[in-house]
């Protein structure tokens, strides 16, 4: 009898035994996922797009007289100064000289004339946004050394007085541009009126309006041109710009002063700049992928010492990340470590060994991270790149 009952608990233990090790076996195994801490620190939020450097202020040098044009010795690169011969134009007598004729140059002079008085009022009030900016930087300088403003405000401050001083240049530049315009017109006229426009035995002598160096010439082999015709471009390779064209749904967003990272431009280091301008005219653009997109040219000044880019050129690539957002000290997650979920932003949050999935509020995010209003805490654990085996409660193990 006792054997009986031996035999039988034995075959009830190996039972349970059996029954102990499929559930072992058959049990839910720990997930293993990926970590990042919440941290705290500073956050920027970027706008980046591809750019290109153009020179700030393009002369193109046209033909002021019909004739035969002789054969332009300048190549692009070369220096030029003002006043420089840049070629020499046989001009044709005119078909016809009649009343007409005669009306069209004296319109040509009161449009350059015009131009120059746009020019030299340029010039007047560049020099008092300068006066006005120097004037400006000298208060903030009193300011900041008894400790009334940041250092912040004292660098703005300077950073206009470069800007102004470097506006009142491209206004002169302009207005000399202007001035020789008006003095070719001009002189077309008295020609006409000295000669009766027999003018086919003379030459025409064209000059340089400012300085800086030749960026094209679009007539180089000698042969007859019309009045008007572009001849040769000049810009000063030294003064440049970037141009960003952005997304409008983007470009609501940056404001003249926003500062400015530009990277992978054939250089070392990132270089400065800040939005001068956001172009009040969007145009419609092909992507790669087919789709019609509006966007609008940002413009951006190089605030980096010139040493720094000196190698840059017109019209070179360059990447850049328009700063629409920045704080010192503010909650951040990473952006791989959420997810979207009944409309509203969600993270699986560690908690002993269990994963919690919880809500949590975003403000911004760039690329990278995501600025937390509410849900999470300094130095709370988040599973990043969450899989769809994930759920909430479940058991991880971190790899």
């Amino acid at each position: 009898m006792n054997k009986i009952w031996i035999k039988r608990g034995l075959l009830i233990l190996l039972g349970l035994a059996a029954i102990v090790v499929l559930i072992w076996a058959f049990r839910p195994q720990p997930v293993a996922v990926q970590v990042a801490q919440v941290t705290r620190g500073s956050f920027q939020q970027l706008i980046e797009e591809d750019g290109k450097t153009r020179v700030r202020e393009r002369y193109v040098v046209s033909a002021p007289v019909a004739g035969k044009l002789q054969r332009i010795a300048l190549k692009v690169g070369d220096e030029v100064k003002p006043g420089m011969l840049l070629g020499v134009i046989e001009p044709a007598a005119p078909a016809l000289l009649d009343a007409r004729t005669e009306r069209e140059l004296s319109a040509r002079v009161g449009a350059a004339e015009a131009s120059q008085a746009r020019a030299d009022a340029g010039v007047a009030r560049a020099q008092s946004s300068l006066e006005k900016s120097r004037a400006d930087l000298m208060r903030s300088r009193a300011l900041a050394v008894r400790a009334f403003i940041s250092p912040a405000q004292l660098e703005q401050a300077e950073l206009a007085a470069q800007l102004a001083t470097r506006d009142l240049e491209v206004a002169r530049h302009a207005a000399r541009a202007a001035g020789f315009d008006t003095a070719a017109a001009r002189a077309a006229v008295l020609r006409l009126h000295s000669d009766g426009g027999k003018t086919a035995d003379r030459q025409w002598m064209l000059r340089a309006p400012v300085a800086g160096r030749v960026l094209r010439v679009m007539q180089e082999n000698e042969g007859v041109v019309a009045i008007g015709t572009p001849l040769v471009e000049i810009g000063a390779p030294g003064d440049l710009e970037v141009v960003v064209d952005v997304l409008t749904t983007d470009a609501v967003q940056i404001v003249p002063g926003d500062a400015v990272r530009i990277q992978r431009w054939g250089g070392g280091e990132s270089l400065q700049g800040r939005v001068r301008r956001v172009e009040p005219s969007a145009f419609t653009k092909v992507s790669a992928l087919g789709v019609e997109e509006q966007r609008v040219n940002v413009i951006i000044d190089l605030t980096s010492p010139p040493q720094q880019w000196q190698a840059l050129g017109d019209g070179y690539r360059v990447e850049t990340g328009i700063i629409i957002f920045n704080t010192p000290d503010t909650l951040k997650v990473p952006v791989s470590a959420l997810f979207r979920k009944d409309g509203q932003w969600q993270v699986f949050v560690i908690s002993a060994g269990r994963a919690r999935l919880r809500k949590v509020e975003i403000s911004r995010q760039n690329g990278s991270e995501a600025m937390v209003s509410s849900g999470l805490q300094r130095g709370e654990q988040v599973v990043v790149y969450p899989g769809d085996g994930l759920t909430d409660d479940s058991r991880v193990t971190v790899r």
